[in-house]
């Protein structure tokens, strides 16, 4: 049941953080098989969802921490925002393609804590107090993690749109 209802929660997240569509389903397993035995240290006042979320945001910067792993195609993601419309001209779709991979390989280069700020507020668009609750930290905080992102991923963009320009 538990499964059913949060999976799709569950996997975005998983895939927003690693990018691949087969890792996303390894993780989104682990975590659920993770979940599986933390429910007896479930605290019924506390809302499900952002317990289930936080503990599924730490297993991934855990996992993350553990294999250090860099990835550096993150072609299968399709975000609104930086892919090419319909009707699109093959061209128009290239240069969308290597946007989003151009993106999501600067993203990749955040600290983890930074990076998970940056994709619930940017990607997800969750509210300040949703992610603070989510990731168990001041709003403050919050705040400082996601400007510091946004500044490195500048930084990041415009050293690689330099890059290509210099080709």
């Amino acid at each position: 049941m538990l499964v059913n209802a949060y999976s799709k929660r569950v996997f975005n997240l998983a895939y927003q953080f690693a990018g691949s569509y087969q890792e996303a389903e390894d993780m989104t397993q682990d975590i659920f098989l993770k979940l599986y035995g933390a429910l007896p240290k479930y605290d019924v006042q506390r809302d499900f969802t952002a317990w289930l979320l936080t503990l599924a945001r730490n297993h991934l910067i855990d996992a993350y921490r553990k294999t250090k792993w860099e990835k550096t195609s993150r072609d299968e993601f399709h975000e609104p925002g930086l892919a090419a419309g319909p009707g699109a001209d093959p061209e128009t779709g290239l240069d969308a393609a290597l946007s989003r991979k151009i993106v999501w390989e600067s993203l990749n280069l955040l600290a983890p804590d930074i990076r998970m700020a940056v994709i619930f507020r940017d990607i997800q668009d969750k509210s300040y107090g949703e992610i603070a609750e989510l990731m168990s930290i001041p709003i403050g905080t919050l705040k400082s993690r996601i400007n510091r992102g946004r500044l490195q991923l500048a930084r990041v963009l415009k050293e690689k749109k330099d890059c290509r320009h210099d080709l």
